[in-house]
């Protein structure tokens, strides 16, 4: 017997302060993804001339990690350097950006190795700010906001409204038969 998987969408209705703190939040995202893809491309251009050069495999720069968590780890040693504002935004922006593109380059790479079903996939491309705007909350201080069913909980950003009530959700969710996961577009 499978588990039947359910969805509720609730758009959300924010104040003016709070559509652009998620702006922000947004724009993290894109800030993180686009730095860990600029690290993982000056690596392995790095590693292609260098073996233009005739250096051999085991001389070459050490190649990056494409793994969320050392991506993640590489964020966090330089974002003081690369992004002094990080402080702004939730750190759950940047790590969504860059689990993001932990799962490009993984299916990239599966897809050059035969592995991946379908169609060759391209190499990732940097993000713009005229793309779809999205972050993801895993953690911190977000969810349902008790006896309230018209408002959820999102971190560094406060209470926001939503447009249609969460009280079928909110009533899965305490009787068990559901979970809170939480992603954002704007």
């Amino acid at each position: 017997m499978s588990a039947v998987i359910q969805a509720y969408k609730f758009a959300l209705d924010p104040n003016p302060g709070q559509e652009d703190a998620l702006r922000s939040h947004c724009g993290a995202q894109r800030f993180a993804y686009n730095w860990g893809l600029a690290t993982v491309k000056a690596n392995l251009d790095q590693r292609t001339a260098e073996r233009s050069y005739g250096i051999t495999d085991d001389d070459l720069t050490p190649p990056v990690s494409w793994s969320a968590y050392s991506l993640r780890k590489d964020w966090n040693r330089g974002k003081d350097e690369v992004a002094p504002w990080w402080l702004e935004n939730s750190k759950e922006a940047y790590a969504s950006g860059l689990a993001n593109l932990a799962t490009a380059l993984s299916t990239w790479s599966k897809s050059r190795s035969g592995k991946h079903k379908g169609p060759k996939v391209a190499f990732p491309r940097f993000k713009g700010k005229s793309g779809l705007r999205s972050c993801r909350f895993t953690t911190g201080a977000f969810g349902l906001v008790e006896a309230d069913r018209r408002h959820i909980q999102l971190p560094r950003i406060g209470v926001v409204r939503t447009h249609e009530s969460t009280r079928k959700l909110a009533r899965r969710v305490e009787a068990g038969a559901a979970e809170w996961w939480r992603e954002t577009s704007h």
